[in-house]
């Protein structure tokens, strides 16, 4: 059984997240669990997400999910912004609400750390060639 898409293409913030994730060397997207999905060999972004309250799931509609360290999780879990998303917050998942005021800087931070993670060392190795010498 398909799962029904949770997402609509037009959306401008999901505009913005899908040209941080596929600026990133080798990225990819699909469709995963109705979600878009971002990937290189593995997946480092989703778009969206929920949390289950009271056997029932609230959908965050326009969130990004991102792999973390456990010391930047318990920083994050604490603000207001931040969540532990079904099914994949115990491999240490956490979903960021995007809103108005979103720190769009912080969010592509959080991508880029999620993709280091995820990524394959050639990729990786590619980003870094792209940073300006400091």
């Amino acid at each position: 059984m398909a799962h029904p898409i949770m997402f609509d293409e037009a959306d401008p913030v999901l505009r913005r997240v899908r040209a941080l994730a596929l600026a990133l060397p080798d990225a990819a997207e699909k469709i995963s669990h109705g979600r878009p999905a971002f990937f290189t060999t593995k997946i480092f972004a989703y778009y969206g997400g929920s949390v289950k309250v009271d056997g029932s799931y609230l959908q965050h509609e326009q969130s990004v999910l991102v792999l973390v360290d456990l010391g930047e999780r318990e920083a994050l879990i604490g603000d207001d912004r931040c969540y532990v998303p079904a099914y994949l917050g115990s491999s240490g998942w956490i979903g960021l609400d995007l809103r108005e005021d979103t720190d769009w800087d912080e969010v592509a931070e959080l991508i880029d750390a999620s993709y280091r993670r995820t990524a394959g060392p050639r990729s990786v190795a590619v980003l870094d060639a792209r940073a300006p010498a400091s």
